[in-house]
């Protein structure tokens, strides 16, 4: 089955639209709160040594130093935030309409799966990069095709594990091989200008906003910038996790009966 971008594109925002009320909630605890959390926790400071030296090895200590500090922030907030992507998929597409919390408990089951699943791709991905890294620098950008490539083959494991319900990792692989076979240049296309529109979108705002906060300074500025990026993050997933499970229930081949009841 050939992809239909503006049919996936209906789709996800028909399950937004049915389901905006739970979905508000997950966005708002899962996404919102952990991206709010760590813009806070993590001092910009960061930007500070980079500013002030034009070496290349201090830029990256400081970086390095930041991420051992703050750690534990960054992985809870990696955690919340898969938990809370698969809880939304089950949200999103369940049609026994589970409650937030019978939801968020699916997330919780499934997470494990997760974990492994993308630790699995990770190491896929790692593979060619770690070769291309040792025969030359250069030949990173060789490899990149095929990066890209097995991101998008990939790219459906996350609802083949919420909605599917295929928790066993190499089967959730499997899964996301074989939806996306054929469609994998359709794919690529659909979410790279999911990404153009949501830097310009974030670009734009970000701009808008930040000029306003600038002119508060202090405390404001940086609690205003952090709730508008947290905002426009946490909207960027809902919609993308949408997407992709406007994309599943195509080319997963429901019939069109079925896919009008997702619609309706």
């Amino acid at each position: 089955m050939k992809l239909d971008m503006g049919a996936a594109w209906n789709t996800a925002t028909s399950l937004i639209g049915r389901n905006r009320d739970v979905v508000l909630v997950v966005a708002g605890v899962f996404f919102f709160l952990p991206s709010f959390a760590i813009s806070l926790i993590m001092p910009q400071a960061a930007a500070m040594p980079m500013a002030e030296s034009g070496d290349s090895e201090a830029m990256m200590a400081a970086v390095m130093s930041l991420y051992a500090d703050y750690w534990w922030a960054i992985l809870l907030s990696g955690v919340a935030q898969a938990i809370g992507t698969l809880a939304l998929l089950t949200l999103l597409t369940d049609r026994a309409r589970p409650t937030v919390g019978e939801a968020i408990k699916a997330g919780v089951v499934s997470f494990p799966s997760y974990f492994v699943t993308n630790l699995l791709v990770a190491f896929a991905i790692a593979i060619p990069v770690g070769l291309a890294l040792v025969t030359s620098p250069l030949a990173i950008f060789l490899v990149m095709p095929i990066v890209v490539y097995l991101a998008i083959k990939f790219s459906l494991i996350m609802p083949a594990i919420a909605i599917d319900r295929i928790l066993n990792p190499l089967g959730a692989l499997a899964r996301s091989w074989k939806l996306t076979k054929g469609n994998s240049l359709r794919l690529f296309l659909f979410f790279m200008l999911l990404f153009i529109a949501t830097v310009v979108i974030f670009a734009l705002v970000s701009m808008i906003f930040g000029v306003v906060f600038a002119a508060m300074g202090g405390e404001v500025e940086k609690i205003g910038n952090a709730v508008v990026s947290s905002a426009i993050s946490a909207g960027f997933v809902v919609i993308f996790f949408a997407v992709l499970a406007g994309v599943h229930h195509q080319l997963a081949g429901d019939r069109p009966e079925q896919r009008a009841e997702i619609i309706e």
